[in-house]
């Protein structure tokens, strides 16, 4: 087969979005961040929306996301994405604004800007990685932390008498009038990110049709802050972090 008979549409097989910028990645190998990424870059082709979306980036592992989608970015103060993106959709009602955040940052910090954000409606896409650690700064406990966890700052693992019960934020987050879409999803194998990309283009989709705040959690890895190798990571997800953050929809909206 010659090269121009395999790059044809009908037997190409994978091919790199534009969406996507040529920068190397600096996340850890195995972490689920360029997945997600790389399927929102997706979406936004298949949408034809690359030149009037915004995306907001706060501090955290997402930090640098700006260098590698090729759309206009912003970033903002910790846990202040939502806030900025309220503003921009305001001021740019015409174009397509999402927040990429994680949940030391969307849970902790920027509880009060998540809860407010959705309590009010703003028609937005938010993206929520969970991976249940403090990752860029050196794996501290985060709100999302299992109990029982070992971390940074809870070496003996999570107490819940001492340190609080696990924080499901999405849960929290779906019971609110603003929100059309919640939903939480994975990326751990082809399957479950399949589902994954549908749901965020499904929250985009949503977003177009002014439904209001569209919720998308990742649950998702951190080999450097779990301390383990990739392969498994994922099977320490599986066994410990999804009995907690169950997978699904938690919230569609009416059908018109």
């Amino acid at each position: 087969m010659t090269r121009e008979e395999i790059i044809k549409p009908e037997n190409l097989v994978y091919r790199r979005t534009p969406v996507l910028t040529d920068a190397t990645m600096h996340y850890c190998p195995g972490c689920g961040h360029g997945t997600v990424h790389r399927m929102i870059a997706e979406v936004i082709e298949e949408m034809g929306i690359q030149e009037n979306t915004i995306g907001i980036a706060p501090v955290g592992c997402s930090v640098l996301a700006y260098n590698y989608f090729d759309v206009d970015f912003i970033e903002a103060a910790h846990g202040r994405a939502p806030a900025i993106a309220t503003a921009i959709k305001r001021l740019k009602p015409d174009h397509f604004v999402f927040s990429y955040q994680g949940d030391g940052d969307l849970a902790a910090i920027g509880t009060g800007e998540t809860i407010h954000t959705c309590n009010r409606g703003e028609n937005i896409t938010m993206i929520f990685v969970n991976n249940g650690i403090y990752g860029m700064t050196g794996g501290q406990m985060a709100p999302t932390t299992l109990e029982g966890m070992k971390t940074a700052t809870s070496p003996y693992g999570r107490d819940r008498e001492i340190m609080g019960n696990t924080l499901k934020i999405t849960e929290l987050l779906a019971q609110l009038p603003g929100t059309c879409y919640v939903t939480r999803q994975a990326v751990y194998s082809p399957a479950t990110a399949r589902k994954c990309k549908k749901a965020i283009r499904q929250a985009f989709e949503y977003q177009k049709l002014g439904k209001g705040v569209s919720f998308v959690e990742v649950v998702s890895n951190c080999n450097s802050g779990w301390k383990l190798q990739p392969v498994q990571a994922n099977e320490w997800l599986v066994e410990n972090m999804l009995p907690m953050f169950p997978l699904g929809d938690m919230k569609v909206p009416d059908k018109e």
